[in-house]
């Protein structure tokens, strides 16, 4: 049996003995995109007949792991591939380093401090330690919040391009949390050029009142973060200002993050 195991390196290729493995490869090049994708450009890429890709396409859809745009033309992610990305996040091999940097984290600047991924329109926890202290906002594993007024979400909507961002966002009027809360698209994008320029994202009490957040991104280079990491705690004890000052030490986790990631992308190609 030949299976793609690595899609970037072989892009457009959909093999496997099996319908079912068929399907697995297609996802596998699915999932190398970074925005949606019509039927006549997955034939242009994969060589497959338009029949064929249709029906597989189908296929995927009512499994829920593809939906289609509102256009109907176009197709994405669909909430249970979403899903099943977040459960592999949730517990991979990694996830135990990566807590022990978020609670060394936590002991360092003395607030909560959280793991993040983007999930559609929404950031999810992926992972989250709490400050001993008594008065805090409790936002367990799993939580999600939009991502137009999040510290994270702004972190990846900042490194997407404009018209990934209209279609991400467009769709709807952004929702208002607070009376901080950034509702109007230009606007948003004028923030998201500070955050783009700047290298971190801060909620200023945008999604909760007397909340406030700053939040770096956990990359190398240039490349886009699939994950953010991200401190929190109430206004009276977390100021602009002093988000700050604690950027080096959020710098430094991600940091220590994304070689965590390094290892096991390395890993898992050696034993691929």
């Amino acid at each position: 049996m030949e299976l793609v195991h690595n899609a970037s390196e072989h892009l457009g290729e959909v093999r496997g003995e099996t319908p079912a493995l068929r399907l697995f490869s297609l996802l596998e090049v699915i999932a190398t995109r970074d925005q949606s994708f019509s039927l006549q450009e997955l034939v242009d890429e994969t060589g497959l007949p338009k029949p064929t890709l249709h029906r597989m396409l189908a296929q995927l859809e009512a499994a829920g792991l593809l939906q289609r745009e509102h256009d109907g033309r176009r197709y994405g992610t669909g909430l249970r591939l979403r899903r099943f990305a977040e459960n592999l996040l949730f517990n991979d091999t990694c996830h135990g380093a990566r807590h022990a940097v978020l609670r060394r984290l936590v002991e360092e600047i003395g607030e909560s401090c959280n793991l993040t991924a983007l999930s559609g329109g929404e950031v999810v926890y992926l992972d989250r330690v709490e400050t001993p202290a008594a008065l805090r906002f409790y936002l367990q594993p799993g939580s999600r919040v939009p991502a137009h007024c999040s510290a994270s979400g702004k972190l990846f909507l900042a490194r997407m391009s404009p018209a990934q961002r209209r279609r991400l966002l467009g769709h709807a009027p952004l929702e208002r949390f607070t009376d901080r809360t950034l509702t109007d698209l230009d606007a948003l994008e004028r923030e998201l050029h500070k955050v783009r320029r700047d290298g971190y994202a801060i909620d200023n009490e945008e999604f909760l009142p007397g909340l406030l957040c700053v939040a770096v991104p956990v990359c190398r280079g240039d490349e886009r973060p699939k994950l953010a990491v991200a401190v929190q705690a109430p206004v009276m004890r977390l100021t602009p200002d002093r988000a700050l000052r604690v950027l080096p030490a959020l710098q430094r986790a991600a940091a220590a993050l994304a070689g965590i990631d390094a290892e096991g992308r390395e890993h898992e190609a050696a034993g691929a």
